[in-house]
């Protein structure tokens, strides 16, 4: 029998269609279908100033807009020798890691709301809503926060703003403590991901994951680590990992890199700055001499890449992005085939994919 799962199921998260086909309650393959929301995000690029361009990363993985954002800008400054202010960097990194938290904290609940477990949606939303708050107050927006400008940020930071994100950091880390008592030892829970979609290793690097998906198979590969970008070499973090690759490894490295994200916010206010600019020297019109770039980073789904082509115009010649979404979901039918019905949430949901990116 084929079954279609999606393109509007709650448990694809968005406009994803899947097609398995099923001998009673098993899965005896699985084929993903993708494309319902292309936006041709690459192809617009060619027609846009690279200042128009910021506002569509925000739309990709509109749960982490702001290292979308800064996925573009970091190549844009590359090519053209962009030096950025201290000041602005520190900004980048708090924004950056708050978001990754806020985005985790969409996947611990939706993941688990999808599992049956209502109140750790309920949770999540509610500390998530504190952050995007703060987020709000910097960018102006609650979700497509469009903050990041080519040499620096679009604002400095409100009064008081850097207060606030140094309180949060205590009270979120008693909030994953709760976490954990609410879910993490729970036997149903521990039923439905203990040895779930496992995959070692040499598969995890052969199909080019990346992010939690990679480090879950106990890859410790983070980009932040080991090509740092911004200022992340002045933090000290560690890089969780996973030891047999499964949804459960998957699950506790998420729980364990929103920790180290706080560890980050900390080290960042403690040391951010008490003056200074907050944008470089960036002529009025940006034109990027000829040349290409590739140029990387860490976002919450894994490493986000921009490759930038440019003929010396206002304009990219060419733009290609390396979603990590995209790259990720490829695994799917390989986990599914052999599983049940009922482990399809649970393996799909421990991807974390955001279909905004996936189809760009």
């Amino acid at each position: 029998m084929l079954l279609n799962v999606g393109p509007q199921h709650p448990s694809t998260h968005g406009v994803f269609r899947l097609v398995v086909k099923v001998d009673g309650e098993k899965i005896t393959d699985a084929i993903p279908v993708i494309g319902y929301l292309h936006r041709g995000t690459e192809k617009l690029a060619e027609n846009l100033t690279y200042t128009q361009i910021i506002p569509y990363t925000d739309r990709l993985d509109y749960l982490s807009s702001m290292t979308n954002n800064y996925a573009l800008v970091q190549a844009v400054e590359t090519l053209m020798g962009i030096e950025v202010p201290e000041r602005a960097e520190y900004l980048r990194v708090i924004v950056m890691e708050l978001n990754r938290i806020a985005s985790h904290l969409v996947w611990w609940g939706t993941n688990l709301l999808d599992l049956g477990a209502i109140s750790p949606f309920l949770f999540a939303f509610r500390d998530r809503e504190i952050i995007v708050n703060m987020l709000n107050e910097i960018s102006g927006a609650r979700l497509t926060f469009n903050y990041m400008r080519v040499g620096g940020v679009k604002w400095d930071a409100p009064e008081g703003w850097i207060e606030k994100v140094r309180k949060f950091v205590p009270y979120m880390r008693e909030k994953i403590k709760e976490y954990h008592t609410l879910v993490t030892g729970n036997e149903i829970f521990l039923a439905r991901v203990k040895d779930i979609g496992v995959y070692d290793a040499e598969t995890a690097i052969n199909y080019g994951l990346s992010g939690p998906v990679l480090r879950g198979s106990n890859v410790k590969y983070d980009i932040r680590k080991n090509q740092p970008y911004s200022v992340y070499d002045r933090f000290e973090f560690d890089v969780p990992v996973g030891e047999k690759g499964d949804v459960y490894d998957r699950y506790m490295v998420r729980m364990e890199e929103m920790v180290q994200s706080l560890r980050i916010i900390e080290q960042a206010v403690e040391q951010f700055p008490e003056s200074g600019e907050i944008q470089g020297k960036v002529p009025r019109v940006l034109r990027a001499p000829e040349g290409e770039v590739y140029t990387r980073m860490e976002s919450s789904k894994g490493e986000l890449g921009v490759y930038l082509v440019s003929k010396g115009k206002d304009k990219p010649y060419r733009l290609k992005l390396r979603r990590p979404s995209f790259v990720n979901l490829q695994l799917l039918p390989k986990l599914l085939i052999g599983r049940t019905m009922a482990d399809v949430p649970a393996i799909l949901g421990a991807i974390d994919i955001v279909l905004g990116e996936v189809d760009a």
